[in-house]
Parts: structure tokens; sequence; C-alpha cells
């Protein structure tokens, strides 16, 4: 192999870091395709090309050369990771153990052609999700299942439940990641996992209460409150955490209805019916992909007005993060809802983000976008949609804001550092 691929970090790095991706040994100009693959842990293949072109000193660094076509194009340092495409279609990349890395392998080829000529150099990046020092410890507490992730440190720490959607099941990744900012992160499982009820039929906000409990009990989580994050259906069930429970201090809802949904929510004598839906307006692509957007119905109307979630009970602020090519449900109305409502009852606005040009799953940085996936419980393609150089961007931002958010509202900071590149 004549070049060297160089990483900073040098080979082992959080999947949220930057890595900067240099390229020596190359002669002045020469053109080279670079290529990112990773195996998930059921041995999907995803990949991203990209065209280059060495400087007059025969280097190429990802942070000053622009892609000329591929994958992407443009000044993209971190393209190859962000770019990633499976080789089937329909395949999302999800990250089931964070004990284990992900390892992307990186490689420099000879020219431009679409079969690119032979191997100059490689390299193996290992993106992890447990920084070091982290602890990953099960939970399973009374009927609370979920998985806690400590800092490094005596602490404590600012506490958070984190929520993902009606996919079900115990999703660890994000709150991995984001503990590793300086967060006591609970990973909240509410169904489709080990002993809990297999569907999402009726939700009793008490087993939500325990958890908090739970994490205000615990030595390492510094109280008197925690933080919410919710994706999807997970972010009306923050929503209904926050006006309903109490130790609630601030809540994060990612591309959230305002109202309850898929199922009843019970809380002591409290009621809220889940939002109307006609599946008749359910639109099937020539792919047979669906799109969700206009089954819901409207909260506002009054026959559904009884499943809007009273959010001006809550206590502590909201942010509301917001993909605008969001397919699955109309997140920015919802929270157009949410920010009137809680004007109408004297309460301060809500932080609200909108991201142009995103889709329904804002994931922590450098995960490629996926349009549309199969849903784990409906076994059915959904349209998520969203385009990648846009969901890319959000994305590292929605992770920062993230962070500013709870650093400020638990922990009394003001601001963090950037990781931006």
């Amino acid at each position: 192999m004549a070049a060297t691929v160089t990483l900073e970090p040098a080979g082992r790095c959080a999947w949220d870091e930057p890595v900067r991706i240099t390229v020596r040994g190359l002669f002045p100009g020469q053109p080279v395709t670079l290529r990112a693959s990773l195996r998930d842990e059921k041995g999907a293949l995803f990949q991203a090309r990209a065209l280059y072109q060495a400087d007059a000193g025969g280097l190429l660094d990802l942070a000053r050369a622009p892609a000329l076509g591929g994958s992407f194009t443009g000044l993209e340092p971190m393209g190859l990771l962000w770019a990633l495409e499976p080789e089937k279609p329909l395949v999302r990349l999800v990250k089931r153990d964070v004990q284990m890395p992900f390892a992307v392998e990186l490689e420099v080829l000879e020219s431009h052609e679409p079969d690119a000529g032979r191997l100059l150099g490689r390299a193996v990046l290992e993106r992890h999700f447990l920084r070091p020092g982290m602890r990953r410890v099960p939970v399973r507490a009374g009927r609370v299942r979920g998985t806690l992730f400590l800092p490094p440190g005596a602490g404590p720490f600012p506490g958070i439940i984190d929520l993902f959607g009606s996919g079900g099941g115990l999703c660890e990744y994000r709150a991995s990641l984001l503990a590793g900012h300086g967060f006591a992160v609970l990973a909240l499982a509410y169904f489709k996992f080990e002993d809990l009820p297999e569907y999402l039929d009726d939700v009793h906000l008490e087993y939500f209460e325990e958890a908090i409990d739970f994490m205000l009990q615990h030595p390492k989580v510094k109280g008197p409150g925690v933080g919410l994050l919710g994706f999807s259906k997970g972010g009306d069930l923050c929503l209904s955490m926050a006006s309903f429970l109490k130790g609630i201090t601030a809540t994060v809802l990612i591309n959230s209805c305002v109202a309850n949904t898929i199922s009843p929510l019970h809380y002591k004598d409290m009621f809220i019916p889940s939002l109307g839906s006609d599946p008749g307006k359910l639109v099937v692509t020539e792919s047979g992909v669906l799109i969700f957007l206009d089954v819901w119905d409207n909260p506002l109307e009054e026959l559904n007005y009884q499943s809007i979630i009273p959010l001006e009970r809550a206590q502590g602020p909201f942010l509301f993060l917001v993909g605008l090519d969001d397919h699955n449900w109309k997140s920015e109305f919802y929270a157009r809802i949410a920010s009137e409502r809680l004007q109408a009852h004297g309460k301060d606005r809500p932080q609200i983000i909108y991201y142009p040009g995103t889709g329904h799953c804002i994931e922590p940085p450098y995960f490629p976008l996926c349009r549309a996936s199969v849903h784990t419980v409906l076994g059915q393609a959904i349209l998520h949609g969203g385009e990648p150089k846009a969901q890319s961007r959000a994305q590292v931002d929605a992770w920062q804001e993230i962070q500013t958010f709870f650093h400020k509202h638990l922990n009394g900071k003001k601001s963090v550092p950037s990781s931006k590149m």
C-alpha cells in the first residue's frame, strides 16, 4: 500500500465525536476514491464512497478538500459516516449492543472509476458508545426495566430518563452517548421487553412514576428533579409525565405529538383517550412504503380535544426539536399547538427549533439518514422523510442543543463545549 491513512483521534473515539481523516503519500493531484464500510451486529453492510483529489503535496485532508462526487459532494469532513447507506434497502443503522464498538473500515482506492482501482491504503476506526470509565448498570427495580448509564467520577450527576417510540424494546445507544457528557441517563423500556407488556395497549403512568422515584433515590443522581428526553411516542409520554408527575425539571421532545397517541393513558383516576386516526388516509407508495402523515386526526377538533395532554400543568421548561420533513406526523403543527396552549395559560413559551429537510428520526450525530425503514412492531416499511446533508447538520446541532438545555436546567451551566467540525 502506497498511502497512509491517519485518524485524529487515532483509531478509537466515541460515536458522537468528530474525527479528522487525512491521507498521506499520494502523488500531487492524484485522483482517489475513499470508501467507508460498516457491518452492524446482524451483519448488514453499510457503505459510502466519495471522490477526492490530493493537493500539490500529495496530501488529502477531508477537513479541507471537497468531495467531487460519490455519496456526497462538497466539504464534508464526516460525510463518509453520515452518508453510509445499507446494501439492502429499508435497513436502519441502530446500535443494539453498546458495549461493543462499531468498526468502520476506511479504504483509499486508486482513481475515480466506478469499480475503483487497486487499494492504496486503509485504516479501521472504532466508534464507541461507552466512554472510558463509564458504567452500564442493568435496572430491574420493582417493575422498572431499563439500563442506567453513569459517567466516571464520584457524582452525583444530573439525571435524565430517555424514551424511544412505538418500536418498543430497550434502546440504549442515545442514553449511553448522552451519559458521556456528564449525565446519569436511564434508558427506559416500557413495552416489548422482558416481562413488560408485549403490545402498547393501555399505558399507566404509575410505571413511569416508579422510574422517576428510582432515579431520584439513586445515590449517583443529583436532584431535586430529573430531565426527560422523548422521541416520537416516547415524546408524548414525556409530555404526560411532565404534566402529571412530580420530580420533572426539564423536558426535551424530538418530533413528538402534543396529544396522547396509539393507546389510552391512565393515571390513578385520570384517563386520556388516544388521538383518533383514519386508516383510510394511509398512503402506500409504489414501492410499498407507508406514509402515516395524514392518518392522525386533528387534536384541535372537538372530538379529539380530550386527547390533548395538559402540558400547562408542567413545572419545568420544554425544548421541542422539529424536523420539517417529518413524514410520520405533523410535528411542526403539534409544537405550535403546545406553544399556543402554554401561552394561553400564562406559561412561558417553549423553546422550539425547526430543522428544514429533516425527517422523523433525529439521531445523535453521524448516524446515517434512514428515509424509510421497517417498523419493528408493524413489520412494514414506513417513510420517515429527510435529506442526508440537512439531516446530518440537524443531528449535530440538535445534540448540542439537548446537552445545553439539560446542563442549563439540571446543572446550572449556560453552555457546553461545541463538538461541531
